[in-house]
């Protein structure tokens, strides 16, 4: 038990600190143990307490080449011992995805901070938490790396309010990352940005991936750069501009006006058909269930997506190296599926890397 906590812990890479002082000025201030020029441009970025960010966010987090960021900003009261800064974010960079958890600690730093007025004392608790997984203090509350389980952290966002906004056209998102396709999603608001796309892998439970997700990306070259490296993914932005760039999508979701577009290359390969009618109808009956938790949709959806691999077994053969299952294309085609579920059951061959070339 004692391993696998440590284990946990050793999924945090480093701990910094961001302030705006009196005179407007942002700066970097200290980081542990260290981090790059590179991440700290971007981290400056995604705070808002830069001029260019006019968000006020008081937590976001995101993905930049699988590093994960979570950060807090609070604004200083004049009781703190803080005299010259009037707002500071703590940045806490790590390996997994887990929201809650890091908002949880990233809070109890800034309680640290605001009461010491000193990056050492935050040290302290960040060692503690990596090498104990826990920190506690009289004034400043506790944190127990373990009360934060991954699970949860997948499970957190809502499936049911996403069918409520969008019903059948769910079954978009469904094919979108069932065939790994690149989805971006805009609002004006991070916070809405990021509820919605967090909870799209989802969709995919089988695959329990949450490296696809990049909640807050900027229009900046080395994001982009990032972005575009990756076969797959769901990408959240608040700039309005982003819908201009459908370089950067197959699926543009306008979470603002509750509208879902799938571009002119990538219509083919998401032909839909009765089996795509069939889903959509079992997404939309079972998150309209109101005895059904969203933890229960996520359930039957899955079992549905194992359903359409049982019918994909049938037309698979052990590949050459007898290491995986590759798809047999002549014997697919012999069984006469209507084009568009043919036509599916292939690319998701293809994006299961099913398919030989």
């Amino acid at each position: 038990m004692a391993a696998a906590e440590a284990g946990d812990t050793q999924q945090m890479l480093g701990v910094g600190l961001i302030e705006k002082d009196t005179n407007g000025e942002v700066l970097w201030v200290w980081c542990y143990p260290s981090t790059t020029a590179a991440l700290r441009t971007l981290l400056l970025r995604k705070c808002c307490l830069t001029a260019s960010n006019k968000l006020s966010q008081p937590f976001v987090f995101g993905q930049y080449r699988r590093t994960w960021f979570y950060i807090t900003t609070v604004e200083v009261p004049d009781s703190s011992v803080l005299k010259k800064v009037t707002h500071f974010s703590i940045v806490v960079t790590a390996k997994d995805f887990n929201p809650e958890k890091y908002a949880a600690f990233s809070r109890m730093l800034c309680r640290v901070y605001l009461k010491h007025g000193s990056p050492v004392k935050m040290m302290e608790s960040y060692i503690a938490v990596l090498t104990k997984g826990i920190c506690q203090s009289e004034e400043n509350g506790s944190f127990l790396n373990k009360d934060f389980d991954a699970q949860k952290a997948y499970l957190a966002g809502s499936i049911k309010d996403i069918v409520a906004q969008f019903g059948m056209e769910t079954v978009i998102l469904h094919m979108a990352l069932m065939l790994k396709k690149r989805v971006v999603v805009y609002h004006p608001k991070i916070e809405a940005v990021q509820e919605f796309t967090r909870t799209l892998p989802a969709l995919v439970w089988h695959r329990q991936d949450w490296t696809v997700l990049h909640s807050y990306v900027h229009l900046d070259t080395d994001e982009l750069d990032a972005l575009q490296k990756c076969p797959g993914y769901v990408a959240g932005f608040v700039d309005p501009e982003v819908s201009d760039r459908s370089d950067l999508y197959d699926v543009f979701v306008n979470l603002a006006e509750s509208e879902i577009t799938i571009t002119p290359l990538a219509k083919e390969a998401m032909t839909m058909g009765k089996l795509h009618r069939e889903i959509g109808q079992l997404i939309v009956q079972s998150a309209e269930d109101p005895e059904k938790s969203d933890s229960q949709v996520i359930q039957d959806i899955s079992l549905k997506t194992r359903e359409i691999f049982t019918n994909l077994a049938p037309f698979s053969e052990a590949s050459g190296d007898g290491e995986k299952r590759v798809l047999n294309f002549a014997a697919l085609k012999q069984r006469r599926f209507p084009p568009a579920t043919e036509n599916f059951l292939c690319q998701l061959a293809v994006a299961e890397q099913m398919l030989k070339i």
